[in-house]
């Protein structure tokens, strides 16, 4: 009985991250018959969930699957359990990057953490800000660069942050939540 054990903890942990009671799942596939970003996917949506279901956690949290899924929902529209296959691929996000798990697409992290710095230190997201971020990150310094300038004369992208009043609720509600900063 004690092989089960990891087996039933890996489910209850992603059970309990991602609010979704995956042990519903019957495999009938339509999260992946639904799903506009398969052909990105290393592993198909209801495979995800049938490696959560046997305990399988370091192929779940090392999936490029994870960080490809765009959170459209289309998943939860389609399953007739609602099981919400994006909010298990974010627990899993979160449970790699808090175990230290190699980030299957480093560039789709770089842009998350990008994001999320912006929106920390200006209370919401400087667009400037945030592709220069996510530039450092990912050492793609020229790449969109004639794109960019092309937004930038037109006044899409602004040179500074625009100032929101009470700046200092959105850090704390970063605080309360204990994201996780990598």
């Amino acid at each position: 009985m004690a092989a089960i054990e990891p087996v039933v903890e890996f489910g209850r942990r992603v059970e309990t991250h991602s609010g979704q009671p995956v042990n519903r799942c019957y495999q009938c596939r339509k999260c992946s018959g639904g799903c506009p970003l398969t052909f990105a996917m290393d592993i198909l949506p209801h495979q995800l969930i049938r490696l959560v279901q046997l305990g399988l956690s370091e192929k779940a949290l090392q999936s490029k699957t994870i960080w490809v899924c765009a959170a459209c929902r289309t998943c939860v529209s389609r399953c007739p359990n609602g099981i919400d296959t994006a909010a298990v691929a974010d627990a899993l996000k979160q449970m790699a990057v808090e175990s230290g798990t190699a980030v299957a697409e480093n560039k789709v992290y770089a842009f998350h953490q990008s994001f999320l710095q912006s929106v920390r230190s200006n209370g919401r997201l400087h667009e400037l800000g945030m592709i220069a971020g996510y530039k450092l990150k990912t050492k793609t310094y020229t790449q969109d660069l004639a794109m960019g300038l092309g937004m930038f004369r037109r006044g899409k992208l602004k040179l500074m942050a625009e100032k929101i009043s009470r700046r200092d609720e959105i850090r704390q509600i970063f605080a309360r939540s204990g994201e996780v900063k990598a």
